[in-house]
């Protein structure tokens, strides 16, 4: 079974209004504020303003280290996948004979599956970009708190300096969020090497769960949408 090459291209155009347009939906739109990442940084926010208020600082390294640790795994993780998506590109010919052979399967020519696999592997160079940035930021995290004035000082540029550390606690957590994204697409984009129609059913299905799980779930409702400015 083939299909027209136009619906292949239909179906890369669909992914990337899917993919851009949830991200400027979910990041850059006043509906942000009504997210899961909204409450997490009004949490960040509390955070970092604690710590400016007790010593040691122990527990506050310690948790920022859980969180380089899971950006870290997903890092590691996206640099194995590439290694293997180069490692099918380089057996191509082969790869396209076993991938055409499966039932239910549309052939396409081996000039639009090498295709394919380059954009599967621009997505997972993007993701580990993302994560190697998060990482970065909060390596500079760490380093804040580790610069933090001490509690008591009763300075009045502590406020700014928490304010400071909860900027960049926020925009890691950002860049770690997308590269996440990056992998809910890049496992829809699987779907393509099936038939168009399934991946771009598939990729609407990526924006209807990550729309409920940041803007209609429980984790969401269990969280509240706190005000930081309303915290002492």
């Amino acid at each position: 079974m083939t299909v027209s090459p136009f619906l292949d291209i239909a179906a890369f155009i669909w992914i990337l209004v899917c993919w851009i347009g949830y991200t400027g939906f979910a990041d850059h739109s006043h509906w942000r504020s009504e997210s899961a990442m909204a409450a997490m940084d009004a949490y960040r926010t509390r955070w970092m303003k604690r710590m400016i208020e007790r010593a040691p600082r122990i527990e506050d390294i310690q948790i920022i280290g859980n969180l380089m640790r899971s950006v870290s795994f997903f890092a590691s993780t996206a640099i194995f996948v590439l290694a293997g998506l180069v490692a099918v590109l380089g057996a191509a010919d082969r790869a396209h004979e076993v991938i055409s052979g499966l039932p239910f399967t549309v052939r396409t020519t081996p000039g639009m599956w090498q295709l394919k696999v380059l954009f599967l592997i621009v997505i997972f160079v993007y993701a580990f970009f993302k994560f190697t940035w998060s990482l970065r930021q909060f390596n500079y995290l760490s380093i804040m708190v580790g610069g933090a004035p001490a509690p008591g000082g009763d300075n009045p540029d502590d406020a700014d300096y928490a304010d400071r550390a909860a900027r960049v606690s926020v925009t890691a957590a950002t860049h770690f969020n997308r590269g996440i994204r990056a992998y809910y697409f890049g496992l829809a984009t699987l779907s393509w090497f099936v038939h168009p129609w399934l991946f771009i059913s598939l990729s609407a299905w990526v924006v209807l769960v990550l729309y409920r799980r940041e803007f209609r779930s429980r984790i969401l409702r269990a969280l509240g949408l706190p005000d930081s400015r309303a915290w002492p």
